[in-house]
């Protein structure tokens, strides 16, 4: 019994983005990143756009990592559903769906030349940053000073 059940964990660990992305993610946004109208944002066209400033690229490992609520306005359209943390998740997890969201649906024809993958060091520090954890509402809230269409 124990035996399988590391066996099952390890497997969890393993999993990869994509796999990651339809067992925990495509629900409310959708098999293709399209989001949900009024509920949640699409993915497909949008990350690409926070990913280009550093503040949205915090912002993308913070919501997987403490979730998100509140409005939020993605090409004129807003969206209040609520996002749950997934802090659970490991690190290279985190990196591993954010890395496939961010190229998958055509996203990787849309972002910047300059663009570097997601590490797990990166979730990492987001996770230990002076030992503070932002409440949903508080990424919620960061999300509306980012400026992205």
């Amino acid at each position: 019994m124990l035996l399988g059940f590391l066996t099952l964990f390890s497997l969890a660990l393993a999993q990869s983005g994509p796999q990651l992305y339809q067992q925990n993610c495509a629900f409310c946004h959708g098999e293709n990143g399209q989001g949900r109208v009024g509920a949640f944002p699409p993915l497909a066209a949008h990350t690409t756009e926070l990913i280009k400033t550093p503040e949205g690229r915090a912002h993308l490992i913070n919501t997987l990592l403490f979730g998100m609520q509140g409005p939020v306005r993605v090409k004129g359209n807003t969206y209040n559903g609520v996002m749950p943390a997934f802090g659970q998740f490991t690190d290279e997890q985190i990196a591993n769906v954010l890395n496939y969201v961010l190229n998958a649906w055509g996203n990787d024809k849309l972002l910047p030349r300059d663009h570097r993958p997601i590490t797990p060091a990166e979730v990492a520090n987001a996770r230990s940053v002076n030992g503070s954890r932002p409440t949903p509402q508080q990424v919620g809230s960061n999300r509306t000073r980012i400026n992205v269409p």
